[in-house]
């Protein structure tokens, strides 16, 4: 009796999987946004937490569901420049990337490497939103296929960090092993001030430092802190010498399978999106959980005036060069007017 309640119910459960799989899907079902970033999905630690969290809100509130977001932090899809390759392909729809990972598929993203380019923060927004923005994405929508959301903030201006000394002159830098991304351009701003630059993929970069594989490395206070390299590093100086913005793109023929109504959702939810991930950026690099805690375990010094310029006079015209050399007219035109739209905005 028992065997024959247990085969009954059984064959219920398959009859209603059944039922279930022949349920006819609607025309208008879910459409899914498969976005990939590097950090923590948490709005509050880092600025791509913030602007994934911000995006998926606003899309799927302002689509009424028929857009869903799946958002896949830490980079779990495989490394940056690797998951570029999958939204060009289509396996995943959108990424948040570095422009070290971005490179693979437009290297003339060094062009915006010029070192001691921007006077302060404000100016890095004026130029990615303006025009100079505009021209970058069109550039970069034509060469790679994909279409550009906008640009992100990674944190704010990059500034140097290392387990050996104090920095405050370009030949303090000599001989110290300093970890980059793999852009030739940022390699040529360590190489040009007297150190050894090494090219260490980001989750490699703690245990690098740790180790002594690497004695320093160059990034935005609050990567530096969110990463834990205090735990690793002494010094800390406030070179403020590159910005490297994220670049935010969505697989072009999945942005053209949209309705012009959704399109419109997702862009002013993905410029939203940024505008909450400088916000988070600025807040923790003034806060507690910014500078304030990586005062109380690194040596911090910021760079006079006077000493800014002896950094630039070295730093600048090598990576002038490397951009010249690399990308010719045409990556020497776009650089010109990246340096024309820092100018405009700083006015």
């Amino acid at each position: 009796m028992r065997t024959s309640r247990l085969f009954c119910a059984a064959g219920l459960f398959m009859a209603a999987v059944v039922a279930v799989a022949l349920i006819p899907v609607p025309a208008d079902a879910a459409k899914t946004i498969k976005l990939h970033h590097l950090n923590k999905d948490d709005p509050f630690d880092n600025a791509t937490g913030a602007m994934a969290t911000v995006f998926k809100s606003l899309v799927e509130a302002g689509t009424n569901g028929a857009l869903e977001v799946q958002t896949f932090p830490n980079g779990q899809l495989g490394k940056d420049n690797d998951v570029v390759a999958q939204v060009k392909s289509g396996v995943i729809q959108s990424g948040i990337h570095s422009v070290g990972g971005f490179a693979s598929a437009y290297p003339m993203m060094g062009v915006i490497d010029v070192p001691f380019a921007f006077p302060n923060i404000s100016v890095t927004y004026a130029v990615f939103d303006g025009p100079f923005g505009s021209k970058l994405a069109s550039d970069i929508e034509q060469k790679t296929g994909l279409k550009v959301l906008g640009f992100g903030d990674s944190g704010g201006f990059f500034h140097f960090t290392n387990s050996k000394r104090p920095i405050t002159s370009p030949e303090d830098m000599k001989g110290l092993k300093i970890r980059t991304m793999g852009l030739d351009t940022h390699k040529a701003v360590v190489s040009s001030l007297g150190g050894q630059p090494a090219a260490i993929a980001w989750t490699e970069v703690y245990t690098a430092l740790q180790t002594g594989v690497a004695d320093g490395q160059m990034n935005p206070v609050p990567i530096i802190a969110f990463a834990k390299f205090n735990e690793v590093q002494k010094y800390l100086t406030l070179s403020g010498h590159l910005f490297a913005p994220y670049v935010w793109v969505v697989n072009m023929d999945f942005w053209k399978g949209l309705s012009a109504a959704e399109q419109s959702v997702v862009s002013y939810a993905a410029k939203s999106a940024i505008v909450a991930g400088r916000g988070v950026s600025r807040a923790i690099e003034a806060s507690e959980r910014g500078l304030a805690s990586l005062s109380k375990d690194m040596k911090v010094n910021s760079l006079t005036p006077d000493q800014l310029a002896k950094f630039r006079d070295a730093a600048m015209p090598a990576v002038k060069q490397i951009i010249a050399e690399k990308h010719g007219a045409e990556g020497e035109a776009m650089m010109k007017a990246f340096l024309d739209a820092v100018a405009a905005a700083s006015k």
